[in-house]
């Protein structure tokens, strides 16, 4: 006789996962790390800029260069469960910096360069640290 589960033990293991974290994923394991949220048309081609130095150091990063304003996009960005959010506007794009907001302080954390960020990114990718309110 030939014993088949419905799902594998991969597929068990992700459901626990998912389950245990609420969709709240630490950055390491969450999906997409980093949304890039541009405030107007002029500083996309910055925001390219900054996705691709993201991406080319293996960062999951999405942008959202859309018309809505900036409260709706944090807002789409949290119901997502993106850990971190990369605000970009003139005085960010002329600094060659980025405005860094955490969905798990839930605040900005400051402007920051933009080498300054993605190395803030990449520690917190490699420490695998879980916050306590997980």
């Amino acid at each position: 006789m030939i014993h088949r589960a419905p799902f594998g033990s991969l597929e068990r293991f992700t459901g626990v996962l998912i389950e245990h974290f609420g969709g709240n994923f630490p950055t390491w394991l969450a999906p997409e790390q980093v949304r890039i949220l541009t405030l107007n048309d002029e500083v996309i081609p910055f925001a390219d800029g900054v996705f691709a130095k993201l991406k080319k150091s293996g960062v999951r990063v999405s942008m959202d260069a859309g018309a809505e304003k900036l409260g709706a996009k944090i807002r789409k960005a949290e119901t997502e469960r993106v850990p971190h959010m990369f605000v970009i506007g003139k005085k960010e794009a002329a600094e060659n910096a980025v405005s860094v907001r955490s969905r798990i302080r839930k605040e900005f954390e400051g402007v920051k360069s933009v080498d300054e960020a993605v190395s803030l990114i990449l520690s917190d990718i490699a420490s695998r640290h879980l916050p306590d309110n997980y």
